[in-house]
């Protein structure tokens, strides 16, 4: 129960990763804010946690929308009464080069995956203050590390996200308020098996010296440790879970 007392709002939380962390957040005794487009989905992971005891509510959110993180927090604060944890995990992925990413295909992956953790952070600060502090946990990739000859528009999302979180753990450390970011490479998702075919899958295991995906369960254990207790003299901090791609 390192979670106990405590409430989290979870975007992307309808599947993979997010779903995994809305589960196990759960059992640690949290309330969990399942946060989604994806109604269908969050309202199973939803069910998911009330059959098995634990406390969540699903809420529609398009993290590039000011008008939806109003209506989340709103909607947290009606059923939970405090925010005390943020996980910033929803992002789009697209593997177009340079010359093939267009304005239009750039911006929808900045409002997505920079832009909503630009909102969730100043929404959620506001209330964590309220409380005495509290955690945001936003999820980069080591592509913020690295560079791959596609994926352009992402890799510079993501690197916007890794120095993002290291300005908003400066401006907040006083608040005790901390912000981490972490950094997952060849995570077994939807969005990966959606995005890149069996072969590729298959060529990018061979540069991963533990020789296997990391799994959505892995990476929640993780995302965990940032938002819970243990770890309460942390912030500005980066952890790469990728087993050993970066190391090599």
């Amino acid at each position: 129960m390192r979670l106990a007392g405590k409430v989290a709002l979870i975007t992307g939380g309808a599947r993979g990763q997010g779903a995994a962390e809305a589960r196990l957040f759960a059992r640690e005794g949290a309330g969990v804010v399942i946060a989604d487009v994806r109604e269908e989905e969050g309202r199973q992971v939803e069910a998911e946690i009330a059959e098995a005891g634990g406390r969540a509510i699903f809420v529609t959110l398009d993290v590039s929308s000011d008008e939806d993180w109003q209506r989340a927090i709103s909607a947290t604060l009606q059923q939970f009464g405090r925010l005390d944890i943020l996980v910033n995990n929803a992002a789009i992925l697209r593997i177009e080069d340079i010359e093939e990413t267009t304005e239009e295909l750039w911006q929808r992956v900045m409002d997505v995956n920079t832009l909503g953790v630009l909102l969730g952070t100043q929404y959620a600060a506001v209330e964590m203050r309220k409380v005495g502090g509290g955690s945001i946990v936003n999820i980069s990739s080591i592509s913020a590390m690295t560079a791959s000859p596609l994926a352009a528009a992402y890799h510079a999302s993501k690197g916007a996200i890794r120095s993002f979180s290291k300005v908003a753990a400066v401006q907040y450390a006083g608040e005790n308020i901390r912000v981490n970011s972490i950094h997952p490479g060849g995570i077994d998702t939807l969005m990966l098996t959606e995005t890149y075919d069996e072969a590729n899958r298959v060529e990018a295991l061979k540069n991963i010296p533990m020789g296997r995906m990391g799994t959505s369960e892995e990476m929640a254990y993780c995302v965990l440790f940032f938002a819970s207790d243990d770890s309460t003299y942390v912030t500005g901090a980066e952890f790469v879970i990728d087993g050993g791609i970066l190391a090599h």
